[in-house]
Order: C-alpha cells, then structure tokens, then sequence
C-alpha cells in the first residue's frame, strides 16, 4: 500500500451514462493516477468502462471501432488525455511467425551480435540472414515457423514438426554460427530469465573488442545495467510482471490472455510513446499468483510516474488497497445496479456502509470498525481474502438458510449413547446383508 497517494490533476466527466443497466449516471475519471472501478460482478463497471468511456473517448479522437460507443448525454474533458489505449486480453498475433524478443524489438539486437561475429563476417552474413521471416537463412521448406501444417477435411489441421531443419527453423549453415558458444536456435530457446543472465556477461568483453579496434560491435555488446538497455532492459521488465518463464521464440499465438494483457503493458513500458495517455486494463490479476499480483502494482505505479493514467476493473483487494482512487459500482448486480456508490480513495470507500467494496476494505486497512457478523461474507484468512470479496446476493441468502438450519440442529435434544449406537449398528447390518445378498446372486 503506498504510502502516499497521488492526487488526480484532472477529470474526464461522464454525464447520463444510461448503457444497458446504468441508470443515467455522472462519473468523474480521474487523471494522472491509478484507479480502480470496483463493484459486484453485473454492476456495470465493464459496460462503462468499455462502452461508454472507451467508445466514445475514441469516437472523438476519430478513430473507427467495431461497435458503436455506449450511450451517453456527454463526454467532458476528453481533450486531456492523447491517447486512450484498451490493454485487453486479446491475441497478439494468430500466427506462429511473432516472438516475445520479436514483439519488443531486442531480437533485432540479437541478429546484430551474431552478424558482427568472425565467422558470420568470413561468411558475408548480415542480420537479415539471422531472420526466421525473411532472408536466405530461413529454413526454405517451412519458411523459418519450424513446422509444416497439415490440412484436414473434416478434423482440426495438425501441425507437425519440418522434417529437414527439426524445428529450429534455419538453414544448418546459419545455425554453425556461434555467438558466446550459442546458435540462434540456443538463444531463441532460453527462457527471459536466463537471456538476462547471458546478455549481463557480455559486458566483461567490451574491453577486448576495444582493444581489436571494433568498436560498432562493442557499442553494442555494451550491456550495462541501465534502463535503455535496447536488450536485457525490456527482459528485465518482462520479468518483473511473472513473465520471465517464457523463451524469447515462443509463438505469440499460443500465449494465454493474461500472458498477452502483460507482454501489452511491457512494450508499452519500452517503448515509451505518449506519455499523457489513458491505459484501460479488466481484470489484469486474473490467474496471478500473490507475489506476481504485487509486481503488476509497481508497474502500474511506472506507467503513472511517466505521465500516463491507468484505469483498471478489478475485484482484487489487494490491487484495489494500492490505488489513488475508486469508483464503486453497484450496489448489485443487473438493475439493482447501475449506480455511483461512493468514490475517493480506498479509505473514503471503506467509511461507505452503502459500499460492498467498502466493507470489505475496511478489515483489510485495519480499520476498528469490522462488518457485522452475518452481514456477508467474512474473511478469516490471506487466501480467502484474495479471492472474489462478494458474494452474490442469491448466495448469501443460501448461506443463512444453511446457519439456520445449523443452528436449528445445535438445538434439537440430542439422542442417548445407546440410540446412537443401536442406530449404527442398524446401518452395518444393512449394508451386510446388502453385501451378501449381491455376492450370492447368479452370474
């Protein structure tokens, strides 16, 4: 939790906000911090952010997009963001031809090295020749994606591997080359944590290529511990957001769509664009352990300390204690919902008694005051806290129905010993005969 939150420098006003369940609302998006749109699930907190604010912020920028901005009177102050960017789960790519190191730009770096090597020289190889999408190094039968697709009438198509380059996706004389004692093929398979290993020794060499004259190749083996590192800088990011499992030539199309949202928000750490820019993220936590949850956090805190505005949908408490502001939806789901429950900072949200979301913050700040007992769901431990912090409504009257009923049982006279035991017995004896009843019938 920091210990200091920022305060917003601006608003971007939503007046009449009437999209599918929101009842005609008025919400103010602050600018230039985190903040978080909370509420019970069906509250409307996806159909504000997405349809309304997003729709019509990029109406006004004419952009064109696929549906039609959600309905509203009037969008105020939309002309102090630059740029308004939806970081979703979708699908970086559908085929297999992009990478991690391909999507962040180091793998240009990469095929740099290895053309600037004494070998590749002698041979009058390029970078271009390192490229697994173009160029004469390429595996000429698969075209570099190390497999070959084969088409099925009515099944799904299989893909197998190349049989004449084994799925490493160049020609045998590119993959002679070495670097440091390691092919293409051999960098491509480390995973982000060990090609950060790997780049952070070659700054060891730059003194002997000095002293060879070269110094182009030893500008750019330069890998000194910076953030415009052009190599292990953008890994080392990579690795912050729990994605430092993933080899640098995994095929995008195969990531998750919580391994994509992040590798979005890592390219946009990078490379650095539009600083005033407003960045949408639903639900980013989803499949997050607890430890890489906290890492999100502190990369969102970057993306606002370089000017921009992260907006996130989340039921995380954990997420939703560290941001500078709430807006609370609810105070249900469908047309129970729909409205501003409160808004401010997590501390102002956990003194509304109207706010689920309040209720649950305030034994997560420590506050004095704890809901009452009976009143929904009580969290008792750390994994239970982590977990979804409310409960349909459906479900908690379930689970009084349940309390009565256990209490109801605590309260009925109870049988004597020997009840209990004849009552056991009776079952035993039943389940025998069953039992010899079955092994004495016919085949």
């Amino acid at each position: 939790m920091p210990a200091k939150r920022r305060k917003p420098r601006a608003f971007i006003s939503v007046k009449g906000a009437s999209e599918h369940n929101l009842q005609r609302i008025d919400v103010e998006f602050p600018v230039g911090v985190f903040a978080c749109v909370t509420g019970v699930s069906g509250s409307g907190k996806s159909t504000l952010v997405h349809d309304v604010l997003y729709g019509n912020l990029i109406a006004a920028q004419n952009v064109t997009a696929e549906e039609a901005p959600g309905a509203c009177r009037r969008i105020v102050g939309a002309h102090r963001i630059d740029q308004v960017v939806m970081v979703d789960q979708s699908p970086l790519s559908r085929t297999p031809r992009s990478s991690p190191a391909l999507y962040l730009g180091v793998f240009d770096t990469i095929r740099d090295l290895f053309a600037l090597t004494p070998d590749a020289v002698a041979h009058g190889l390029t970078a271009s020749s390192f490229s697994f999408n173009s160029g004469n190094g390429r595996c000429e039968r698969c075209c570099g994606n190390g497999f070959e697709k084969v088409e099925m009438q009515f099944l799904s198509d299989v893909f197998i591997r190349c049989p004449e380059c084994e799925g490493k996706r160049y020609q045998p004389h590119i993959l002679e080359m070495r670097f440091e004692g390691k092919s293409i093929h051999d960098v491509l398979q480390m995973t982000v944590t060990e090609a950060i290993d790997f780049f952070e020794t070659l700054n060891a060499q730059r003194s002997t290529l000095n002293a060879q004259g070269k110094a182009r190749a030893a500008a750019t083996l330069s890998v000194e511990r910076s953030p415009q590192n052009r190599i292990v800088g953008p890994l080392r990011i990579l690795a912050e957001v729990g994605l430092g499992y993933l080899t640098l030539g995994q095929p995008l199309n195969v990531l998750s769509g919580g391994e994509s949202q992040r590798l979005k928000l890592v390219e946009r750490l990078t490379n650095q664009r539009e600083t005033n820019a407003l960045l949408i993220f639903d639900e980013p936590t989803t499949g997050l352990h607890f430890d890489d949850v906290a890492q999100l956090v502190r990369v969102f805190d970057r993306l606002v300390a370089q000017g921009n505005t992260v907006l996130v949908i989340e039921h995380n408490l954990e997420v939703i204690k560290c941001a500078d502001y709430v807006i609370d939806l609810g105070p249900e789901a469908g047309g129970a919902g729909g409205q501003v429950v409160a808004t401010g900072t997590p501390e102002q949200i956990a003194k509304c008694a109207a706010s689920h979301t309040g209720r649950f913050l305030r034994e997560l700040l420590g506050s004095a005051r704890v809901p009452r007992a009976g009143s929904g769901v009580e969290l008792h431990t750390t994994r239970a806290r982590m977990r979804a912090f409310v409960l349909p409504r459906t479900f908690r009257k379930f689970a009084s129905a349940g309390r009565r009923r256990q209490h109801a049982g605590r309260v009925r006279s109870p049988r004597s010993a020997s009840a209990a035991r004849a009552s056991t017995i009776s079952r035993t004896s039943r389940s025998k005969s069953r039992a010899t009843r079955w092994s004495s019938s016919p085949a």
